[in-house]
């Protein structure tokens, strides 16, 4: 964070201080809300939460080095008390990113975000420092906290904009108010909590809505593929710019294929020219995000021919998202279980069929929360894809929602061994341990509350004997 003294911070949150003998004092180092990160010049943030209260931990992290505590009350130690520790939080980041001449860009979107903002986020970094979101805190204390990371070298600030209903992408618009702003699609995620995707798009176009208008630089990024976010341009007064395999698209790609091991590679095109790329990640879903990192680069300067060497070069920065790694055995283990919806899952089985090269494949399959009324349609669809895709066998784990993947799997023609379902994580590892071979392909992938990435880290741990063993 740019450095701050106590006083200034008390004057932009509206709080009083307390126990602090020289306000002049400035906070140099990071915002945390983990004690264990306090360090020296560092301002540690006390929530309330359901198990644990912040401001029992005031002490220890003066004692780290903690400059002062923003709180809800006196905490016996240097202290800026407020009435809303949240609203203080997002005060504070407001203040700096105005301070900053940084370069906001936000995204949103149903599916995909994360690994477009890293995308992203790599890309603008090939040119000049950039912060973004570190993994999927993009909510009301995340996103706060990773803006006020941000110092006078920051050139690009890349913020995941996450919502769980009507107002709140407007709320953390107000936050970080982006020059930028890129929705990427309009699906099944958290739709039991909205209601539908008409109600989830009017959420999501809340981020076009924000932009400043194209005279003043705002554009707005959208997907020219996905009609709800097409239809966003009347949303906005930013300059539109559109992505996708449409004829109205600025940013395409032509030429897509997969390379033997599950690579996208295309031809770019972009308005400033075009180049070729090869990802280093798995899965054509990839091209889309691609697609749409790159429209953002090309209204921020950069060519097509960095683009694209950039794109090629980028990593996965966010665990558990399509993580491939193959055992000494041959098996190859592709951990996608950081979380999962009808769009996702679709993606990642497509990524495992192609990555099968005539290999056997296995699907290891959770729930999809938060899909309300359509639960039982959607996992019923993804077990009917398996099939469809020739996934060798469908592990579906858990309970009512597991039924329905393992029920879609058999009634579009998975019988007999062809799929199976097991009532939990440890159940999926001992039935994998017993029947994987060399050259075998496993995709892992639930909703987060499922915690399947236990069961491809058990794959990965190899005993002494050379075994896999269970957590």
């Amino acid at each position: 964070m740019i450095a701050l003294s106590l006083a200034e911070i008390a004057e932009v949150v509206g709080g009083q201080t307390h126990d602090i003998p020289d306000p002049s004092v400035q906070v140099t180092g990071p915002v945390v809300r983990d004690s264990r990160e306090a360090g020296p010049g560092s301002l540690f943030v006390a929530f309330v939460g359901e198990r644990v209260d912040g401001h029992d931990f005031a002490a220890a992290v003066v004692e780290a080095g903690a400059v002062a505590v923003l709180a809800s009350r006196p905490v016996g130690v240097p202290a800026i008390v407020v009435e809303d520790v949240q609203a203080a939080l997002g005060a504070l980041a407001r203040h700096v990113v105005g301070r900053l001449g940084t370069t906001l860009v936000a995204l949103t979107g149903s599916a995909g975000k994360t690994s477009t903002k890293d995308l992203i986020a790599q890309v603008l970094g090939s040119r000049a420092p950039t912060v973004f979101t570190p993994g999927s805190l993009n909510n009301e204390i995340g996103l706060p906290l990773t803006a006020l990371t941000a110092t006078e070298e920051t050139k690009f600030l890349v913020l995941e904009m996450g919502a769980r209903g009507i107002g709140h992408i407007r709320y953390l618009t107000g936050l970080t108010p982006p020059k930028v702003g890129l929705v990427l699609n309009v699906g099944s995620a958290h739709i039991g909590e909205f209601g539908g995707r008409e109600q989830i798009a009017q959420a999501k176009g809340e981020l076009v809505e924000a932009l400043p208008p194209a005279e003043e630089g705002g554009a707005a990024i959208l997907n020219a593929d996905d009609p709800l976010v097409r239809a966003m341009a009347s949303r906005t007064k930013a300059k539109v710019i559109l992505f996708g395999e449409s004829d109205e698209a600025d940013v395409s790609a032509e030429n897509v294929r997969l390379t033997d091991s599950g690579q996208p590679s295309f031809r770019l095109h972009t308005p400033s020219g075009a180049s070729d790329v090869t990802m280093r990640l798995y899965g054509e879903h990839h091209v889309s995000n691609a697609l749409a990192a790159a429209a953002v680069a090309h209204e921020l300067g950069m060519s097509a021919d960095e683009i694209a060497r950039a794109l090629s070069e980028a990593g996965s920065l966010s665990r558990w998202r399509m993580e491939v790694t193959e055992r000494p055995d041959g098996v190859t283990v592709v951990n996608d279980a950081y979380n999962a919806n009808p769009e996702s899952m679709r993606a990642a089985l497509r990524a495992l069929a192609a990555m099968a090269g005539g290999r056997r494949t296995w699907a290891v399959l959770g729930k999809m929360a938060e899909l309300g009324d359509e639960a039982l349609a959607e996992h019923d669809a993804v077990g009917r894809l398996a099939v469809r895709l020739n996934v060798s066998k469908l592990v579906a784990v858990g309970g009512r929602e597991a039924a329905w993947l393992q029920l879609g799997a058999y009634n579009e023609g998975s019988w007999g061994e062809e799929s199976v379902h097991v009532s939990d994580a440890q159940a999926a590892v001992d039935l994998l341990r017993s029947e994987l071979r060399p050259g075998d392909v496993v995709l892992v992938k639930a909703s987060r509350s499922v915690g399947l990435e236990s069961v491809a880290q058990a794959l990965l741990e190899t005993g002494a004997e050379g075994e896999v063993a269970a957590r």
